[in-house]
């Protein structure tokens, strides 16, 4: 397949994710917004008040890179799960892909790219809600390394949602996994708290968290501290990448899950 013809299905696939993306931007933006403003009010402002500070830092400010990385991690995995079910089953355009001449690496780039466009740009939607919630106090320390956490999570969601997509069978093993693994999982990473703050066999098991990891280099961007060395989360987050590029692959080229 030329070069051109990639590049042109791979834009035909972006594109129609993002008009999708935007038509609806009432399901894909606001309820994010709106949860994370609820949870500044709450965890923030209430609790915040009462807490004071976390790691030497205000309490409003430890808790925006969790509460924006959680944002990041919800919708770059529901928007690439959800847009690759709705290929399979309603639109059926998956079948028109497996037979086209795109190379299964395609396929994957096009439906990751839209989940990790989404989860970026309602990232940047709650970090700017969190300005009214603290000012504009909130410090960033590397923005270098703000930027390639906040991309590089959004894939790695992006590939374990496309992952659900090929699997799933229905809307309600769309949403299972989101509701009963990845939210428990975020809300024990480290969003509002930090681990040092922990009895020590509940910091052994937050080590078995990989989005700890994520959260933990994501914080430091901003605050310049970490739970752990920040090397160790680029590590985790680059063999999380690796593990789901490597899935991904083998079926879409197996097709499992996905020839009728």
């Amino acid at each position: 397949m030329p070069a051109y013809a990639q590049w042109t299905a791979f834009y035909t696939m972006l594109r129609k994710d993002m008009v999708r993306i935007f038509r609806i931007w009432v399901q894909t933006f606001i309820p994010s917004v709106i949860t994370s403003a609820l949870y500044f009010l709450i965890f923030g402002t209430v609790l915040g008040s009462r807490i004071g500070q976390m790691q030497g830092v205000d309490y409003m400010s430890f808790v925006v890179p969790g509460l924006v990385m959680l944002a990041i991690v919800t919708n770059a995995y529901a928007n690439s799960s959800f847009t690759f079910f709705q290929s399979k089953f309603f639109a059926r355009s998956i079948d028109e892909m497996l037979v086209s001449p795109m190379p299964p690496w395609l396929i994957i780039a096009g439906f990751v790219a839209g989940g990790v466009i989404r989860g970026v740009l309602v990232g940047a939607l709650v970090l700017m809600i969190s300005v009214f919630f603290t000012g504009l106090h909130l410090s960033i320390f590397n923005l270098a390394i703000i930027l390639v956490f906040a991309i590089l999570t959004a894939i790695v969601f992006a590939l374990a949602g496309l992952v659900n997509g090929v699997y799933a069978k229905s809307i309600d093993a769309i949403n299972i996994v989101p509701t009963f693994v990845l939210t428990p999982l975020v809300y024990l990473g480290g969003v509002f708290y930090s681990i040092h703050s922990l009895p020590v066999a509940a910091q052994y098991v937050t080590y078995v968290n990989p989005i700890f990891y994520l959260i933990n280099g994501f914080r430091y961007g901003f605050l310049g501290i970490a739970d752990i060395a920040l090397w160790i989360s680029f590590a985790v987050l680059a063999v999380m990448i690796a593990a789901l590029i490597a899935i991904n692959m083998y079926l879409i080229r197996k097709g499992l899950g996905l020839k009728q």
